[in-house]
């Protein structure tokens, strides 16, 4: 499974193979409840196929109508801007008080299209900077700590995997975690010192670290956008991990098991490592949101929510249940 920005970026240069036109939009800033956040993107080629999304569809549907009228086939780079009025949100389905502005470039570079996805296929973070002004486009490094910026003039958006995974253990639920984990735009990192795990992985697109697992988190440095998934269901190797991450500014650190093996884990980690009971509270630990998971997919899916549940703020730790793994007694 592809990114977001993966996908977009493959259709405009399929189109461009092929002779077509087409324009890139862009997300640039949402007031109110918006559908779509700042950085949503979407290529609309000359005969109406889209690629990515901008809104819950309603919009979509009204830029499509003005591309087959041909309001997109030339000039500058241009401001749209949708839902200004109640009636005009109504009419796009926009939530109450929702409003968008949209970047739109009728004719995208694309060879800076290309050179952009090939950052991306390499684990870059770049930044890509479009001005209204002049029409230029720039494609520069990016850093773990840039955002989206827009000026009204200038569109800066920040394209490649910004977020990071840390999977200790290559069992089945990992390889079910790491594509999903892509699919949300995660760098996916896979660690398991064991060679009859690891020697057969072999998920496309994720990088396995040859350490274990404590050297693991050391050597990837993780900052607040960094996740830890300890999936072996052995404290010899979660357990290794666990120390170093939760001592870390990473967002998320997991583990699976069930309630009583995750109390015991909390419990060594304070008897007998020089973690703090602030350090522990961090732990996820059983992994995952309360949906009965119990099959490998179901768990990747419960890990995922409730990582994304922490990275938006949502307050998961409310909702976490007992993913546990095959045996695991209460």
């Amino acid at each position: 499974m592809d990114s977001l920005d993966t996908q977009v970026l493959a259709a405009a240069r399929r189109w461009a193979a092929d002779g077509h036109r087409f324009a890139l939009v862009t997300v640039a800033r949402t007031w109110g409840s918006a559908p779509r956040p700042p950085g949503a993107w979407m290529v609309l080629r000359d005969d109406g196929q889209v690629v990515g999304s901008v809104s819950g569809g309603c919009i979509e549907d009204d830029l499509i109508r003005r591309a087959l009228d041909g309001e997109f086939s030339t000039g500058e780079p241009r401001v749209l801007r949708y839902g200004v009025t109640a009636d005009e949100a109504h009419r796009f389905g926009l939530p109450c008080g929702g409003t968008l502005e949209l970047v739109l470039e009728p004719a995208p570079d694309a060879r800076l299209l290309e050179a952009l996805g090939a950052r991306i296929a390499r684990g870059q973070l770049a930044r890509r900077r479009v001005s209204l002004a002049t029409g230029e486009v720039v494609i520069e490094d990016g850093t773990a700590g840039d955002a989206q910026q827009w000026d009204g003039e200038t569109l800066l958006t920040v394209h490649g995997p910004a977020w990071r995974l840390l999977i200790i253990g290559a069992g089945q639920i990992s390889r079910y975690l790491a594509p999903m984990a892509q699919a949300l735009g995660y760098r996916v990192f896979l660690c398991d010192p064991r060679s009859e795990y690891a020697d057969g992985w072999d998920v496309p697109g994720t990088e396995r670290v040859l350490a274990m697992p404590d050297d693991a988190v050391t050597e990837l440095a993780l900052d607040p956008r960094s996740a830890v998934v300890a999936l072996t269901h052995d404290p010899k190797l979660d357990d290794m991990a666990l120390l170093e991450a939760l001592k870390s500014p990473a967002f998320y650190v997991g583990a699976l098991g069930s309630r009583a093996n995750n109390q015991k884990r909390r419990q060594r980690l304070h008897q007998y490592f020089d973690l703090t009971q602030e350090e522990i509270g961090r732990l996820h630990g059983p992994v995952g949101l309360r949906i009965g998971s119990r099959t490998p997919p179901e768990i990747a899916v419960a890990i995922l929510a409730e990582m994304t549940a922490v990275k938006n703020g949502v307050g998961a730790r409310d909702a976490v249940s007992a993913v546990y793994a095959p045996g695991c007694v209460l």
